[in-house]
């Protein structure tokens, strides 16, 4: 059964208050080469037969992440 991947991050105009307290703590844990942090989501979806590029793009605007304020990032199984 294939499996589709769907990563979906704050846009980079979007504060991003959860990354920017990763990103201090990691500077207190003394890793100081670290310049940036953005969080997201990571969903892993199992799907029958081909996946539909289409389909699923729709799937992950509508239902995975909010297009206003997130992007999202397909990886089918011949990415």
């Amino acid at each position: 059964m294939p499996r589709v991947v769907v990563d979906v991050v704050l846009k980079p105009e979007i504060s991003d208050p959860q990354g920017q307290a990763v990103l201090g703590a990691l500077g207190r844990l003394g890793h100081e080469g670290v310049r940036s942090v953005r969080q997201g989501k990571h969903f892993v979806l199992e799907v029958e037969g081909t996946p539909d590029r289409a389909e699923l793009q729709q799937i992950a605007e509508t239902l995975l992440a909010n297009p206003v304020i997130e992007d999202v990032e397909l990886h089918l199984p011949t990415d």
